[in-house]
């Protein structure tokens, strides 16, 4: 239950974020656009798993995920495999969709590929959503049915 209860924070998130005009322009200044899929994950999912529902759309995605220690959603905007990318290494059975993020925030973006693609893909991250700037409220905490 506790993995569901991640998701389904992260994704009462994402939709108050995309639901406001400042939080659309925020992801479109980082290649978000109307009607492009969103994944919601949590920190310590597989990346293969992760990336096999990537692989379930047509074109770019965005994975999100909410940050266990800061609370702060964040977000990776992942390219479709490419065979103009050069082939690297598929990244290790135990990486973490965490360790993508972590990779992509200290070079800006990470090329990388998991075991079932043929090419490489980008993962490059879009800035935490500045609340305070934007005059936009705080995220509320999603109450859940039972949760007390």
């Amino acid at each position: 239950m506790p993995g569901r209860l991640v998701r389904s924070q992260t994704a009462h998130r994402v939709a108050q974020l995309l639901g406001s005009r400042k939080g659309r322009e925020h992801l479109a200044a980082f290649g978000w656009k109307p009607g492009m899929p969103v994944i919601m994950t949590q920190p310590s999912e597989k990346l293969d798993d992760v990336m096999g529902l990537v692989s379930v759309h047509q074109g770019p995605v965005l994975v999100a995920m909410t940050e266990p220690s800061t609370d702060d959603l964040r977000f990776l905007h992942i390219s479709e495999p490419s065979p103009a990318l050069m082939v690297v290494e598929p990244c290790r059975q135990d990486h973490a969709i965490n360790n993508l993020f972590e990779q992509a925030e200290r070079a800006g973006m990470s090329m990388f590929r998991v075991k079932y693609w043929k090419y490489s893909a980008v993962a490059h991250t879009i800035p935490v959503f500045d609340y305070e700037a934007h005059s936009f409220p705080q995220p509320e905490q999603a109450k859940i049915s039972g949760e007390s």
